[in-house]
This record gives C-alpha cells, sequence and structure tokens, in this order.
C-alpha cells in the first residue's frame, strides 16, 4: 500500500535557443506535466531575451515560467525536468550555452537547500530577469525570498534585454527576427 504524499507547489522556468523554440517549449510543457503526480496550476506570457552568461553571439531566447503542484520530492523533480530536457535534445557541452532546452526549478514549496546538485530556491533567479518578469506577470503577488518578484525583475541586470513574443515572430520563430 502506497502513501499518498501531499502536493507542492513549485515553480519551473524553461527556456529555448536553438530549433523550434516555440514547439519545443509548448511540448515541454506538456511533457512536465505529463505525469500524474504533477498538475499545471499556470503558464506565465513567453518573452524573448537576449542569452545571459556563456558564450557570446547565441541566438535570443524563448522563456517561459509555469506552476505546478507535485507530489515528486524535489530530486525526483529534478530527474524528471532533466528527463524531459534530454527527450528534446538537450546536451550539456559548454556551461550556459545555447540549447534546445532548459528546464530549472525556481522553488519547491518553502524548501531551502545549500545541495550543489539542487539549490533551492535557484542561486541565480534572484537576478534574472528571464525568469523573474514572465513569473511575475502569471502571480503578481509572488515573492522569492521574501522579496517582490516584479521588484526584483525591475532590477534585473538583463531586464532590459526583454520583449513580449509576438504572435507573428513566434511563427516564424527564427533567432535572427525575434526581438
Amino acid at each position: 500500500m502506497s502513501t499518498v504524499r501531499p502536493l507542492t507547489k513549485a515553480i519551473l522556468a524553461l527556456g529555448s535557443n536553438l530549433g523550434e523554440r516555440k514547439g519545443t517549449l509548448q511540448s515541454a510543457v506538456a511533457d512536465l506535466v505529463d505525469r500524474p503526480e504533477v498538475r499545471l496550476l499556470n503558464v506565465s506570457p513567453v518573452v524573448t531575451t537576449k542569452a545571459v552568461g556563456g558564450p557570446v553571439g547565441q541566438p535570443d531566447f524563448l522563456n517561459m515560467v509555469i506552476a505546478v503542484d507535485t507530489s515528486l520530492t524535489p530530486e525526483e523533480l529534478l530527474a524528471h525536468c532533466q528527463a524531459v530536457e534530454l527527450a528534446h535534445h538537450r546536451t550539456r557541452e559548454v556551461r550556459w550555452g545555447a540549447r534546445t532546452l532548459d528546464v530549472d526549478i525556481i522553488i519547491y514549496g518553502e524548501v531551502l537547500s545549500d545541495d550543489p546538485v539542487l539549490t533551492l530556491p535557484h542561486p541565480r533567479a534572484a537576478g534574472r530577469a528571464f525568469v523573474l518578469y514572465p513569473w511575475s506577470l502569471m502571480e503578481p503577488n509572488a515573492t522569492l525570498a521574501g522579496v517582490s518578484v516584479a521588484e526584483l525583475a525591475a532590477v534585473a541586470p538583463d531586464m532590459a534585454g526583454i520583449a513580449h513574443a509576438q504572435d507573428g515572430v513566434l511563427a516564424q520563430d527564427s533567432p535572427s527576427t525575434a526581438q
């Protein structure tokens, strides 16, 4: 007889700057919530962002955030996110390099962890507008470590490089035309 685990709310950030970015994000969301232990709560708008860190000259990213309820442990959720990345041909050759899909756990309930495999909240989230801004659009009253996500987004160094992804841009899905 199995025990039922309580549901925990998690915020996941998704990004893609290689291949058919819009389709990858749509498919990844579906794959992430395909398990019975993960239930979709909310989806942010998609934003276009410049690559932050990593090699110069990377294509622009499409980024979004989703909120889920899950009965998976943080480690199980991480393994699930990494399996979804792998299913979308994610490779880890260059740190912060171009990728078909990146899925990060930003928060997992109120869990705090310094584990180098899974640090929670995500150690760089508070300074990344490409995570904070779509999250603030999805959940205007959200906080991260007690600070308004919208306020953190406003002062994040990469905020100036963010634009709302337009339907026409997404339909073309060419990094050279995404603005």
